[in-house]
């Protein structure tokens, strides 16, 4: 009964770890409830009215969300900071309240503040946030200069609250979130194992649903590893732990995608295209009927659920004789003779299984540190000795400075002149459609520029604010209704609405919208202003505001959306073309190089494209023309960043894998794929430019070598097959993009 209810337990936490990855949601919803649960009861127990229940209940959400610091000693620094300058921006409000012109001027010079200061990193961002957000709730309460003093010692309480919920209660150390994102990493790449296994067992009604399986199971652990980079920094004890924790992660999502690709190819009568596995919406390859039963395919769903079993254990500590057999069994297909008789196809994926089995025993290594060895066979003992050449190799290295715009380039300026002037007309507009609540236009103005770039991107974001507005306006009038009048039945609804709101907050923007209007409808009821004049005053003012961002954005300094794409498109290509060069120089025995760290920028510029990308690829965008070739251009980019990265991966073996020697031959060969890159970032910088697109015999051929039937793992292999799928996926990049092609040489 104890193991069943560890077992329950155990695929819980890995479930709860996949879907919240850190448990970062959890953290922010948790602590900010906390924090305004705490400041609400010590202010009732203080006896304090309404409106400062309410006040309270709003500074603290504001200090807690707004810190996002890192370690824990500059959080403390920032909320320190924040206090006096929630307290003077509260005393500004109340003062400038009833001073109708001078008010409005001051709340668009601290916009332009706020938004400025996001130019001088987290600590400017939240304090700028602070000095806003306490402004509009001076606006919100109708803060008066006689009710300073309370109203100061509300704030002052709340953020003593959000303190001791942040660094007593609820705390969150780099370190901390770094190992709940390795959990997290593990449970997602157990999860793409399982919907692997789903795909050899699908019949070819159900290979469509299936793929879609394996796709965003691959897209959610590509997610988590780069989550995973972005702490690995502050959450590891030195540069060296964090590079061999950077490369066993890589090393695992490699696997785990190329064996994805295997299992594909298995079922299918002919080798899957990369591409399939990142394009959405792309049909499965032909194929026939699920694997027949024979031995060899049950011995390749056995061996399939023996991984994921593997993935699950890894890192956990846990160990044992049953657990080294399954780890033996897997990491002896890495040897050719260990491979039972099946179609190539099918052994290519027993071959991927070995290679995956070895990224969770270097992952396990990495995480839980030296392992006990008595069990190992030749094949899991050598695997060990390449794992332990690989980390001795690992050494950090320095990243050069990029260089920087400035002036009104800048784009921290550029928003915030954006957004002073989107917030003049949404204080004119609103005050046209209201005297008393005409902030709510600017409240809105001001969102929609938060974390966008590009006009289509406010766009997009105001249509989501106004969708959950108008939603949350419905369930207001509801909840309001069934309240009435019951205090603490409100504040605890309003608690579970805050909670939600922030749970959802990097899922659904429209639904972080709704859960906030929902609440906004409780808080009118406790202040006894609510009716449905208000609510639907309050979609108007949202209307308002969003549309007073979008015509900002459109009109002062504007950054067009086909603009900041073509941008980062361009960083994408110059990325691709760094970490191609820099592999198959390496694989050509040149020096090595940084590569995963150059493959990781490639990632997160990759990325930074696929947000920008949103306005063309949202459902409500009327050229579906245009939709359709956004996402086959990102679909082929992620292809030839997975190419790339497993070259890159490769390339840093060559020191200690003694299947893998460098080929000078692959400089000359793969120098087609790296001008071919540098063509068409041309074109995208320069529609007028006049270079094209090669095109010509496979890489194979230009090596003169014979690649038809090689050795497994060898560089003729592995090398060649990445080399030519990138270059494919390179040349397919021409027709989108418009880049003409050349002739073909004879």
């Amino acid at each position: 009964m104890r193991a069943a209810g560890r077992s329950v337990r155990a695929r819980l936490r890995d479930r709860i770890a996949a879907s919240d990855p850190g448990l970062l949601r959890l953290t922010a919803g948790l602590r900010t409830v906390g924090a305004i649960a705490l400041t609400l009861a010590v202010l009732a127990l203080l006896g304090a009215d309404v409106h400062l229940l309410v006040a309270g209940a709003m500074a603290a959400m504001v200090a807690t969300f707004a810190i996002r610091e890192k370690q824990l000693g500059a959080q403390a620094v920032t909320l320190a900071l924040g206090l006096p300058v929630a307290l003077v921006s509260v005393t500004l409000g109340a003062v400038l309240n009833a001073r109708l012109y001078v008010g409005d001027v001051f709340f668009v010079v601290l916009i332009f503040c706020a938004v400025y200061g996001r130019r001088f990193g987290d600590r400017g961002t939240a304090l700028g946030l602070i000095g806003f957000q306490v402004y509009f709730l001076s606006l919100f309460v109708g803060a008066e200069v006689s009710s300073l003093p309370p109203l100061c010692g509300a704030i002052a309480l709340a953020f003593c609250s959000s303190a001791v919920l942040r660094f007593a209660i609820v705390p969150a150390t780099p370190t901390g979130v770094l190992l709940r994102l390795r959990l997290a990493f593990r449970a997602r790449l157990a999860q793409l194992v399982s919907a692997q296994l789903d795909l050899l067992d699908a019949g070819p009604d159900e290979m469509d649903k299936a793929l879609e399986a394996v796709r965003e199971g691959t897209a959610r652990l590509h997610e988590t590893a780069m989550m995973i980079q972005a702490q690995l920094e502050d959450g590891t004890p030195d540069e060296s732990a964090a590079r061999l924790v950077q490369r066993r992660i890589a090393d695992a999502e490699i696997a785990a995608e190329r064996l994805g690709l295997l299992l594909l190819t298995s079922r299918s009568a002919e080798r899957a295209d990369t591409l399939t596995l990142h394009l959405p919406g792309a049909p499965a390859p032909s194929v026939g009927q699920p694997a027949a039963p024979d031995e060899a395919t049950a011995t390749l769903r056995r061996d399939l659920q023996a991984l994921r079993a593997l993935v699950l254990r890894a890192g956990s500590g846990e160990s044992g004789t049953a657990l080294a057999h399954v780890r033996n069994r897997l990491l002896g297909y890495r040897d050719e003779e260990n491979l039972p008789p099946a179609p190539a196809a099918v052994q290519d994926a027993f071959r991927g299984i070995g290679e995956a089995a070895r990224s969770v025993l270097g992952l396990r290594i990495a995480l839980d540190g030296p392992q006990d060895e008595s069990d190992d066979t030749p094949a899991t003992a050598r695997s060990r000795e390449e794992l332990d050449a690989e980390d001795a190799a690992i050494d950090g290295g320095e990243e050069p400075a990029e260089e920087k715009e400035t002036g009104l380039r800048r784009p921290t300026t550029r928003a915030a002149v954006q957004v002073a002037v989107g917030s003049t007309l949404a204080i004119v507009g609103g005050e046209l459609l209201s005297t008393q609540r005409w902030y709510w236009a600017v409240l809105t103005c001001w969102i929609v520029f938060l974390n966008t770039a590009s006009t289509g991107e406010i766009l997009v974001k105001g249509y989501r604010r106004l969708l959950g507005t108008v939603f949350g306006v419905v369930a207001g009038i509801i909840l309001a209704g069934l309240v009435g009048q019951h205090t603490w039945t409100a504040f605890g609804l309003v608690l579970l609405l805050i909670f939600a709101m922030f749970y959802v907050a990097p899922l659904s923007y429209t639904l972080m919208s709704f859960f906030v209007t929902a609440m906004l409808g409780l808080l009118y009821t406790l202040l006894h202003t609510y009716s449905l004049d208000v609510l639907l005053l309050r979609v108007e003012e949202t209307a308002l505001g969003a549309a007073c961002g979008v015509v900002a954005a459109a009109l002062v300094l504007p950054v067009r959306t086909d603009r900041r794409t073509n941008e980062l498109l361009g960083t994408v290509l110059d990325r691709l073309a760094e970490v191609t060069e820099a592999a198959v120089g390496q694989l050509s025995g040149g020096p090595a190089d940084e590569l995963l760290d150059k493959a990781r920028d490639l990632d997160q510029a990759l990325a930074d494209l696929r947000a920008a990308t949103q306005p063309l690829t949202h459902p409500v965008t009327p050229l579906r023309a245009r939709r359709h070739t956004a996402r086959y251009v990102v679909a082929l980019l992620e292809t030839c960043a997975y190419h790339a990265r497993t070259l890159a991966a490769t390339a840093e073996l060559l020191p200690t894998h003694p299947s893998i020697a460098a080929d000078p031959r692959l400089r000359g060969a793969a120098g087609r794929t790296v001008r071919n890159i540098e063509t068409i970032a041309a074109r995208v910088a320069d529609e007028h430019a006049a270079a094209r697109v090669e095109t010509g015999p496979s890489i194979a051929s230009l090596l003169g070598s014979d690649a038809g039937t090689p050795r497994y793992g060898r560089i003729t292999d592995r090398v060649l097959r990445h080399l030519e799928r990138l270059d494919e996926a390179v040349v397919g990049l021409a027709r989108p993009l418009g880049v003409p092609m050349a002739e073909p040489l004879a």
